[in-house]
């Protein structure tokens, strides 16, 4: 019989006593669960041996549901309500649904959508991604605790480095729903780093290559006595296996002679099914035979290694471009890489193994099972964070790092990093603000990710209004904005008026997230685009320096224009007039040299206003009353 922690809370358990807590890696084609017995990380198998859960659910009419191998074996027969690859459904809105629906998806005309969030109709109801993902999680919950002969604690869930805010909550709730304390949200690619090193007991900087059924995400990390500290990642949320499979699958129809309207929807799931094992079978034969139907006729193809990945070249050429860009961020040069972890079932096919040999100079390292290292590293961590005592010697910290930058929309539509990509989590960055009318007494602050200069190039997060800020002049408000990134990735917002103590917060949760093809997109645009952007910035900055300049201006004129003769007003108001009609062009740099101009051309009048501030402050006062 198991032992549980009975200490009071905060007190670590007694050397005896073991509070049980397990690792889950839900992917897109197979999920597992691992746990850490008499100190050894293993994956935990079902009741018949087998650990690979298929990440499948298939609904019923009288809405019950089968998961996993069950479901699987539905699929040919009842492909519309049998859900698979759902995770690159999760945190995703209705845009980005039409992208994802392939043969291995609820087609469109049985999808709906209320507000953003995607559903699917099945026989069984309406259900959301974050539901069938949840019965794929209580599937796994349920298989630990039959094994380990007790509830559990909590669990470490694993998710791709590149899942948004959205994307990572939507992770969260559908492990709450599926009766799950999560422990932590652990990056893929660093719970293989931690299974890998942990177990070998290396040290170096390492990349971890980690190419899911889904998804593909790429870590540099330093390991150092017990340290491990992720130095930059990178990935391509919209590549995976699954689209690997879809290339074989092109390549059965062009040899048989067919296109895709001519399958059924069953038709197309058993294509789908067979190219699967055919990309298997590639493995470790040079030729294999795919038999399939469509129109109802048998059709035949020969499929030969070679094909195949001339097929797929520019899918692996991608990783491997997501790897440099990894690199770079992390100030480092190939020949600095100690070795290479290999992660996912997708990373066994020999193309993907001999380009990464090529890139890396040397053998990746495959001694550890691919499809089950990311379990085992997060089994490691969640028995660490259930407050296990670990053996002497084996204490271990892990620094992992957020994958897009997150700022805040400044004036003129500029985004404002606060804090940048691979930045170590958890972390909090504050950064002051002022408000830009007089009088001004709310603010309303934007939230966004990405790497682009211009909030329109990024991704909206979430928005929220500091009302209550005292009136006063512009850029006299002083306004404090704190981001806060928890260990899981998740993201909360505060803002503070610094003078009143005004405050407004919220906990960001948009209600769907970045579509992979979006994530994917925003590093590379950030890198082909940086020079545009900045002259873009450059001249939003000029255009909004020049309208605070004219206010100002037109403000003081009101005010002090007794000061003034006509002559001096005409000017002033000649000035002002440039300024306007050069901010409405292209030219930052003729912009600048207008403002310089009128801020020349009003220095008397500054003296001036001066000069008649400090007579009013006098007027009345004998000179020891001054001293």
């Amino acid at each position: 019989m198991a032992l549980l922690q009975i200490s009071e809370p905060g007190m670590a358990p007694a050397p005896h006593q073991r509070r049980l807590a397990v690792g889950i890696d839900l992917g897109t084609t197979n999920s597992l669960v691992a746990a850490v017995r008499s100190g050894v990380a293993e994956v935990l198998p079902d009741e018949q041996g087998r650990v690979l859960l298929p990440s499948a659910v298939h609904y019923r009419p009288d809405g019950t549901a089968s998961i996993g191998h069950d479901a699987l074996a539905q699929r040919a027969g009842d492909p519309r309500n049998t859900i698979v690859s759902v995770k690159r459904l999760m945190g995703r809105g209705r845009r980005d649904l039409a992208a994802e629906l392939r043969y291995d998806l609820v087609d469109a005309t049985d999808a709906r959508a209320t507000g953003d969030t995607v559903r699917l109709s099945t026989a069984a109801g309406v259900k959301t991604p974050v539901e069938v993902s949840a019965e794929i999680l209580a599937t796994l919950r349920q298989r630990a605790e039959d094994s380990l002969g007790d509830d559990l604690v909590g669990a470490v869930i694993t998710v791709p480095a590149y899942f948004d805010d959205a994307q990572r909550q939507a992770t969260k709730d559908a492990a709450q729903l599926a009766g799950l304390n999560v422990l932590r949200l652990l990056n893929e690619p660093t719970a293989a780093a931690v299974a890998y090193g942990l177990d070998h007991g290396v040290e170096g900087t390492y990349a971890v290559y980690d190419l899911g059924g889904g998804t593909f995400d790429v870590s540099i990390l330093r390991l150092t006595h017990g340290v491990f500290e992720v130095l930059a990642t990178g990935g391509d949320t919209a590549l995976g296996g699954d689209d690997f499979d879809a290339r074989l699958a092109d390549l059965a129809m062009k040899a048989a002679a067919v296109t895709p309207d001519q399958f059924s929807d069953a038709e197309h799931a058993r294509l789908d099914a067979h190219a699967r094992a055919t990309k298997e079978e590639l493995s470790d034969a040079l030729l294999v035979d795919l038999a399939f139907e469509a129109a109802g006729v048998h059709r035949h193809a020969t499929i030969s290694r070679d094909a195949f990945a001339a097929a797929t070249k520019d899918l692996v050429d991608r990783t491997l471009a997501a790897a440099a860009r990894a690199l770079r961020d992390a100030k480092l040069q190939v020949a600095d890489i100690a070795g290479v972890v290999l992660v996912g079932g997708a990373t066994r096919m020999p193309q993907v193994r001999a380009a990464v040999e090529r890139y890396f100079g040397k053998p990746p390292l495959i001694d550890l099972d691919p499809d089950r290292v990311v379990a085992l590293g997060a089994a490691m961590q969640a028995h660490a964070l259930a407050g296990n005592r670990a053996a002497d010697g084996d204490e271990w910290l892990l620094l992992d790092v957020i994958p897009l930058s997150l700022g805040v929309e400044t004036m003129g539509g500029l985004a404002e990093k606060i804090i940048a990509r691979n930045a170590t989590i958890p972390v909090a960055r504050a950064q002051e603000f002022t408000t830009f009318k007089d009088g001004q007494t709310a603010m309303a602050i934007h939230v966004v990710q990405g790497e682009r200069e211009l909030v329109s190039d990024c991704r909206s997060l979430a928005r929220f209004e500091l009302r209550g800020i005292p009136p006063m002049t512009a850029g006299a408000a002083r306004i404090r904005v704190t981001y806060q990134v928890d260990a899981d990735g998740l993201l909360s917002v505060s803002a503070r008026e610094m003078t009143s103590n005004v405050e407004a917060h919220i906990a960001v949760k948009p209600s769907y997230g970045l579509g992979d093809e979006e994530v994917a997109r925003m590093l590379q645009d950030s890198f082909g685009s940086a020079d545009s952007d900045m002259r873009v910035r450059a001249l939003r900055e000029q255009q909004v320096e020049a309208e605070r300049i004219v206010d100002a201006t037109e403000a003081a004129l009101a005010a002090d224009a007794a000061l003034l003769d006509d002559a001096q007003i005409d000017r002033i108001r000649c000035h002002i007039d440039a300024v306007r009609r050069v901010g409405s062009g292209s030219d930052h740099n003729a912009i600048k040299d207008a403002i310089d101009a009128l801020a020349h051309g009003t220095e008397r009048f500054a003296e001036l206003r001066m000069d008649a501030s400090v007579r009013r402050a006098l007027a009345g006062k004998r000179l020891d009353e001054i001293a």
